[in-house]
């Protein structure tokens, strides 16, 4: 999610904090100094993000607070609601939020004026002045300029921007809805996280029109660009900043509400679904108002925003409509990275523990682009984006293992990985040992990721969900139309050649789970013990 709560808790003296059980009645807790209380929420439940903010800023008499919190979508029971902080950075995969409001926690409040110790301060202050002196020079560069959507019009150009539900690769509109438009139109100020000295992240504003957009919500990332835009066939770039908006108000995720809408008209056109379902919305690709109106009513659960806030899967099956249109795995909507284009991304997309995700492994297009970074992964043989053979295996199996990892020690994926990041895998290591004093290798670390892997994915074994559940949309093998993927499907035949030659060298059985040697070799005997292996 990145901003400033991470840090905040961390000053607060905490380093995590975990939830048991459900209140009866809403609450927040209140972090501060050491210090831990919950407190009435009563007030709060039902209001928008950044109203909340406000609100405790003045209840509790301190303008440097954070708040992470659930919105409104996810007090309603909207399957993908988020956590929100900043009122802009979402934690938006897997429905966190909808779980945060179960429990009746409306928000976690942190402020601590305590700075960490460093085991060696000398060594961060250099890894920062590198990264400064650096930042221009890398693969991150184009991150400061435009964000991440400069990726519109480079996915669009190699066939990768998903158009229509999935149906191309290429979008006739992807200039309206790209980093360059934005920076042209709607650009208010670049914005960051923590000490960061990329600014990736964009603020927009719109004061005119039907779709005004308030700077206090941030900006559209890109797959929000893609998801509210190409998806859905939508390219106008205010309503897209509109419906990014709505989501940040409500607390949703702006990868799975924008793709179930796009799910919703794909139906629509193929007169599965018609104005008399969706309440008499006129749901056609490329209507961007109805569009920002189906966001509203998600985030409401109101009219058919009810039936689309289950998720595209839930939807299709409660309607009894478009199964063979969803684009989800383990009920989670894909991203927009495609995996006719980037093949191990078909891979990583079904064998993830908690569904499709693309910041899960690094993508095919960067090992021939940055080898040598690679290299210190133990990649040496770079292979082409469109195979999805052995070495490609190994290559999206060792990167999603260094993406755990990075996971498990809360550093951004933008800022360290083994490619296009500012910093490489070595200068991990390197700030570990700073931070902590302990003289790790990088081999060590890598099998912290590797544990992280394996115990969600014993935590599936044990609620009995394996390798069918490991499964791609029928979309991704039905060839693409238009442009320079027009043809290109994925192959049942490799991708399921792919998922056995994965577990293999995970060191699990064939229906997926994690094998006893292997949970021992991880120091996990006792998640061995306790799935009876």
């Amino acid at each position: 999610a990145g901003g400033f709560w991470p840090a905040e808790l961390k000053a607060a003296g905490f380093e995590g904090v975990v939830i048991h059980g459900r209140s009866e009645r809403p609450v927040y807790l209140w972090i501060h100094n050491g210090e831990a209380e919950l407190r009435d929420a009563a007030h709060l439940w039902g209001r928008y993000t950044a109203d909340v903010e406000d609100t405790l800023r003045e209840e509790l008499g301190d303008k440097r607070i954070h708040v992470l919190q659930c919105g409104p979508a996810a007090e309603n029971g909207v399957r993908y609601g988020a956590l929100i902080n900043y009122a802009s950075r979402a934690n938006g995969r897997t429905g966190m939020g909808t779980v945060m409001a179960s429990k009746g926690l409306k928000a976690v409040v942190v402020r601590g004026r305590n700075r960490p110790a460093w085991a060696d301060a000398d060594a961060i202050k250099a890894l920062a002045k590198w990264g400064a002196d650096h930042l221009e020079e890398s693969g991150v560069a184009g991150m400061s300029h435009l964000g991440t959507a400069q990726t519109v019009l480079a996915q669009h150009r190699v066939g990768g921007l998903p158009t229509r539900n999935w149906t191309s690769g290429v979008f006739e509109g992807a200039e309206g809805i790209s980093g360059q438009r934005m920076n042209r139109t709607m650009l208010k100020e670049h914005d960051t996280c923590f000490a960061c000295v990329v600014h990736c992240k964009r603020v927009v504003e719109v004061t005119e029109g039907p779709y005004q957009v308030d700077p206090r919500y941030g900006g559209p990332e890109y797959e929000t660009l893609a998801t509210m835009g190409s998806y859905c066939g939508v390219s106008n770039l205010e309503a897209v900043a509109r419906a990014n908006q709505l989501c940040n108000m409500y607390g949703m995720d702006t990868i799975s509400c924008g793709a179930t809408i796009a799910w919703a008209m794909d139906c629509f056109e193929e007169g599965l679904l018609t104005a008399e379902d969706t309440g008499g919305i006129d749901l056609r690709f490329g209507n961007a108002e109805a569009l920002v109106q189906m966001v509203e009513l998600i985030g409401r659960r109101e009219g058919f925003g009810r039936v689309l806030g289950e998720g595209s899967a839930r939807a299709a099956a409660e309607l009894g409509v478009g199964q063979d249109l969803v684009v989800a795995t383990k009920n989670q909507e894909y991203p927009a990275h495609m995996p006719q284009v980037k093949r191990s991304m078909a891979l990583i997309y079904t064998v993830n523990p908690f569904g499709a995700d693309h910041q899960s492994s690094q993508h095919d297009n960067t090992w021939e682009s940055y080898p040598e970074r690679m290299a210190e992964l133990g990649l040496h043989d770079p292979q082409p984006g469109n195979v999805l053979n052995t070495d490609k295996v190994r290559f999206a199996f060792y990167t999603e293992i260094f993406n755990s990892l990075l996971d498990s020690i809360n550093a951004c994926q933008f800022v360290f990985g083994p490619a296009w990041q500012l910093y490489g895998p070595s200068q991990l290591v390197d700030a570990v040992r700073a931070v902590t004093g302990w003289n790790v290798s990088m081999w060590e670390l890598m099998k912290v990721g590797e544990r992280r892997l394996n115990l969600m994915r014993a935590f599936n074994a044990r609620e009995g969900v394996g390798s069918e559940a490991d499964t791609a949309p029928p979309k991704l093998f039905v060839p693409l139309e238009g442009g320079p993927t027009n043809g290109v499907a994925v192959t049942v035949e490799e991708l399921r050649a792919a998922q056995q030659r994965y577990y293999q060298m995970a060191g699990w059985d064939e229906s997926g789970r994690p094998t006893r040697a292997k949970l021992e070799e991880l120091a996990l005997i006792w998640v061995a013990d306790e799935l009876g292996l």
